[in-house]
């Protein structure tokens, strides 16, 4: 019986989540300038709605020894797809994200609506034009989120993290909050090309285990550092610190 109940919950969270969705598409259709004074907080709202719908249960751990600042670049690990909603259900957040994002069914529309900020990861121009308005964004006052690994890389850091996030740092002054997932079920969470998303978000929702852990580090601060080289190598070797710590 305990199982029926569950899946009755789930299936109330799931309606829920398709109402919100119809509500988020409705909206979305509104002129930008009127959408930027709400939408985005009611972004954060449904992708709460979205990770509750799926059942999975997100566990923040706060290790840094201070508060943390009001103005930051957050940078994670990026081994599954659920980070695309997971990140900013927990943090105040514009994302970057591969411009095939905006052609997903649904979630691209909102996603865009949002103020979530677009890459084509195979185009220099394109590179240098998100970077462009990555900058624009943080002077403007907006936190970010961006993936140094450049994508969804499997379970294990990649050998080595872009520049990007840490060009922005410093060129804007703006520390770095990093996060480090940790997956309890990594086998069933991460993304492969093996999947489609709809197949991911399958997987997830019918995983025997759904934990999974964010944990929340100290600041890097761009004065620190000489250059962007510098920066992320070492924020790099933290994180595979971090894996060593959770994963190994």
């Amino acid at each position: 019986m305990l199982w029926l109940l569950r899946w009755f919950l789930r299936g109330i969270a799931l309606l829920d989540l398709a109402a919100f969705t119809l509500v988020m598409l409705l909206l979305s259709r509104l002129p930008h300038t009127l959408l930027a004074s709400f939408y985005p907080k009611l972004f954060h709202a449904w992708c709460r709605c979205f990770v509750r719908a799926l059942g999975v249960q997100l566990r923040l751990h706060q290790h840094h020894q201070a508060p943390l600042p009001k103005h930051f670049i957050l940078i994670a690990n990026h081994p599954s797809a659920l980070e695309d909603v997971g990140i900013p259900s927990l943090f105040t957040v514009r994302s970057l994200a591969k411009i095939e994002v905006k052609d997903w069914f649904l979630v691209g529309k909102i996603a865009s609506a949002a103020g979530t900020l677009f890459v084509q990861r195979e185009s220099k121009s394109s590179r240098q034009t998100a970077q462009a308005e990555l900058i624009s964004a943080v002077n403007s006052g907006d936190n970010i989120a961006l993936y140094p690994e450049g994508g969804c890389k499997g379970r294990r850091i990649a050998d080595r993290f872009l520049f990007g996030a840490f060009a922005v740092s410093i060129a804007t002054n703006t520390p770095i909050v990093p996060v480090f997932l940790h997956h309890e079920a990594q086998e069933i969470f991460e993304w492969t090309n093996q999947e489609n998303l709809l197949q991911k978000l399958w997987t997830i929702l019918t995983s025997p285990n759904a934990v999974v852990h964010y944990h929340v580090f100290d600041p890097f601060y761009p004065t620190d550092f000489a250059d962007k080289e510098s920066y992320s190598s070492t924020v790099h070797r933290q994180y595979l610190t971090w894996q060593s710590r959770f994963l190994d």
